[in-house]
């Protein structure tokens, strides 16, 4: 299949890699070129612009920060969607708004061209070992003729049916979920460091013992040993993805209380300037009002 790609940015990079050494005909669009390089040393090609990027694609996969980043190349002077044929289809696996979701959705609708919503659970190192679960939602047709390159970019997808919203819904439900469970580690850890208990023991006892969970056991190591650098997912994003839970949960009607919470958490810790560590750093917070200041590595 003939793929355009935009967005080689940690997560990016390597999905597109995925889609190459799949088989599929690659091109790419970046803002930073240079990021490009070790795609087009493997083959794939370069284009100058959002709109030459889907010049003759089947198929164009987007992987942005935001709502903004992703109007800027669709809609912008010379963006893609000017570019693009009828009955192609956009894969766009960026962490979006519902209420953007939809609105890019019903445009895309407006010119036939099928619009899948695909964003993704997974870090930097997850895609670079193609373990990304990928969420699915929009036109069936749009799904099925996409799901080679969904299929290369990650270990499996989850289709979600017709409704676009519903991927960006589920993937904003668990962002809120891994934050929630980030705040809860980093209150837990101040609570029992001033009580003379070591953050990294005590996780062995409630990881090792209790929840058994990975993600625990990652963010869980992070925190404990003040690991918030190179960040895998910016704490800014963090703070946008809440603020984008709680917009679709109030358009719904779904009182948030605890997302309320963690958002201003992740708020103040953005004031605080921590907006590019790891989003894992929100636990600083609760370090920092406990009277503990940083979170370091127990000794």
């Amino acid at each position: 299949m003939k793929v355009a790609f935009i967005g080689l940015g940690s997560m990016g990079a390597p999905i597109a890699r995925h889609i190459l050494e799949a088989g599929h005909d690659l091109t790419v669009y970046n803002r930073t070129e240079s990021k490009a390089k070790p795609l087009l040393d493997a083959g794939a090609q370069w284009a100058d612009s959002p709109r030459q990027v889907v010049r003759d694609a089947e198929c164009l996969v987007t992987m942005l920060s935001d709502d903004m980043a992703l109007n800027a190349v669709l809609m912008g002077e010379g963006g893609a969607l000017e570019g693009m044929e009828k009955d192609t289809v956009h894969v766009s696996m960026s962490t979006l708004s519902v209420e953007y979701a939809q609105q890019v959705f019903d445009y895309h609708h407006t010119l036939d061209v099928n619009y899948v919503a695909a964003p993704v659970f997974g870090r930097p190192d997850m895609a670079e070992a193609k373990k990304l679960w990928v969420l699915a939602a929009g036109p069936r047709k749009g799904i099925e003729a996409a799901r080679p390159i969904m299929e290369a970019a990650g270990q499996g997808v989850i289709d979600l049916g017709d409704n676009p919203t519903a991927a960006n819904s589920v993937k904003l439900a668990g962002n809120f979920m891994i934050a929630a469970m980030m705040e809860t580690l980093g209150e837990a850890f101040a609570f029992v460091r001033k009580s003379g208990v070591g953050a990294e023991p005590f996780l062995e006892i409630m990881n090792g013992k209790i929840f058994r969970s990975p993600i625990y056991e990652n963010y869980g190591s992070q925190i404990a040993q003040g690991r918030f650098e190179p960040a895998g997912f910016r704490l800014s994003l963090g703070l946008k993805d809440l603020r984008f839970v709680l917009a679709a949960a109030q358009a719904v009607g779904a009182p948030m209380p605890l997302a309320s919470l963690i958002h201003d958490n992740y708020l103040g810790a953005v004031a605080r300037g921590m907006g590019d560590l790891d989003w894992s750093a929100l636990a600083r917070v609760a370090s920092a009002n406990a009277g503990l200041g940083d979170v370091d590595a127990d000794d």
